[in-house]
């Protein structure tokens, strides 16, 4: 299974395992994209993300954590 930009929650999900000691409410944007980027599934386009697409990604793993 690939994932897209449009796969927030499931990316939020990767986010929370992988980087358990980061407190999502303190990540910038660019370091959010960086790290969905990065994750071994992840195969879309970068410039299919937008801002939207990085404030929802970053409301689920608030969600995931808490």
């Amino acid at each position: 299974m690939s994932l897209k930009w449009t796969d927030v929650l499931e990316i939020a999900i990767q986010l929370a395992e992988s980087k358990p000691d980061v407190d999502p409410m303190s990540v910038n944007f660019v370091d959010l994209r960086k790290w969905v980027m990065e994750l071994p599934e992840f195969d879309d386009k970068p410039e299919h993300c937008g801002e939207k697409v990085l404030e929802a990604i970053q409301a689920n793993w608030i969600e995931e954590r808490d």
